[in-house]
């Protein structure tokens, strides 16, 4: 785990971006596409954990963007080159655009100032969508990635943003995927060698300390 200086160091609020990735009702709510995924969102508590990061995100200033992941009821758009994609294809809940599947899922608060940024295509929230644009023009260096899930869209999401030169933090308790114990296994072995790792009472006492005001 980093020291508490070095990770104040990242965390300047003038310069640092919060980002949830498909919280959204469809994948972790309680009519969820793929139960088994938001039963380990929120019985891990990684749910309530991206909450918390929001709402001290709201608190201090921090930028906070949601991407979510959504098709078009024809499916026009969306890929077909993985088993993944074709399977989605054929769940009971479908993350249709407009529906409230792809709406960002309670206990997460989404306040005016908060970017939603919908996709439909890929496994990123990142490639091929307008996040690294906003992010470059609020002068974004550090990205906390929060969501799901550990197993496709957050690794996507780290290895994309640390090639575009972002400095990445993922509080780990505030990811998760399937089985659980996939999660802390992919921190370890992959994302902790791209990444600064800690937890979420960590990021937040960084953010909540006396800071300068306005963004760079």
């Amino acid at each position: 785990m980093p020291s508490y200086e070095q990770l104040s160091e990242l965390l300047d609020p003038a310069t640092t971006v919060l980002l949830t990735v498909e919280c959204q009702q469809g994948v972790v709510g309680p009519d969820s596409a793929l139960p088994e995924l938001a039963r380990e969102a929120r019985s891990s508590g990684a749910l309530a954990q991206v909450a918390r990061l929001v709402v001290a995100a709201h608190e201090t200033g921090v930028q906070v963007v949601h991407a979510i992941a959504e098709r078009r009821p024809d499916g026009r758009g969306a890929n077909r080159n993985a088993r993944l994609f074709r399977a989605a294809e054929r769940l009971p809940v479908q993350q249709l655009a407009g529906t409230s599947a792809v709406r960002v899922a309670p206990p997460i608060e989404v306040a005016d100032e908060d970017f939603v940024v919908r996709r439909l295509h890929g496994l990123s929230p990142i490639q091929g969508t307008d996040v690294d644009a906003l992010l470059r023009n609020l002068g974004c260096r550090t990205l906390i990635v929060t969501g799901v899930s550990a197993n496709v869209a957050i690794p996507n999401t780290v290895f994309d943003a640390v090639n575009r030169g972002y400095t990445v933090v993922v509080p780990g308790d505030a990811i998760a995927g399937v089985p659980s114990d996939y999660t802390p296994a992919m921190i370890r072995n992959t994302l902790a060698l791209v990444a600064t790792v800690a937890t979420t009472d960590e990021v937040l006492g960084c953010l909540k300390r006396p800071r300068r005001t306005g963004r760079a």
